[in-house]
């Protein structure tokens, strides 16, 4: 059975593990939003910055990746998420079911917020996260980076998220 991958973030653009196939796919019942400070890759704890995360709510829907891994790599790619996504447990890692755009259904790895998490930030209004992503780097880099990066990868592959547009033009305008 083919183990699957939600992306929805950095994972769109930087899986970290070898993909046999990409699929858009579509997931019920989250929203994408900048809700989970980063205190590690995007941002310090001192200053932190922000990173996307699944968001559960009733009657929204999340469009991103599905990344089918590579037979016989399955162990060694759930190590390797866990060890990035799970380095402050303010991910709680699920199995999801994901509707790809041909119609099928597959169960995914997928990481969501714990919104019981002290790095839980959800409902900021998006000025804010603007300002706060404008200026936070952490150890992976920029958070800036971070930001246009996904928004980026998202319209290559023709998927459009209002909140990122918004915030990448308006960060684009703080930076200046």
């Amino acid at each position: 059975m083919t183990m699957w991958v939600f992306g929805y973030g950095s994972l769109l653009w930087n899986p970290g593990f070898e993909v046999a196939e990409q699929v858009i796919g579509q997931l019920d019942g989250y929203a994408r939003s900048f809700c989970m400070r980063s205190i590690h890759h995007r941002g310090t704890e001192k200053e932190p910055g922000l990173v996307l995360a699944l968001d559960e709510a009733s009657d929204v829907s999340c469009q991103g990746v599905a990344l089918a891994v590579v037979s016989g790599q399955e162990a060694e790619t759930l190590a390797y998420l866990r060890e990035r996504e799970l380095i402050s447990s303010a991910y709680l890692e699920k199995n999801l079911t994901v509707r790809l755009a041909d119609g099928r259904d597959v169960m995914a790895v997928t990481y969501v917020i714990d919104e019981s998490h002290d790095q839980y930030c959800g409902g900021m209004p998006l000025e804010e996260q603007a300002h706060i992503i404008a200026k936070a780097v952490g150890g992976r880099g920029p958070n800036t980076e971070y930001l246009y990066n996904t928004a980026d990868h998202l319209t290559q592959i023709g998927l459009h998220d209002p909140d990122l547009a918004w915030l990448t033009e308006r960060v684009r305008v703080l930076s200046a």
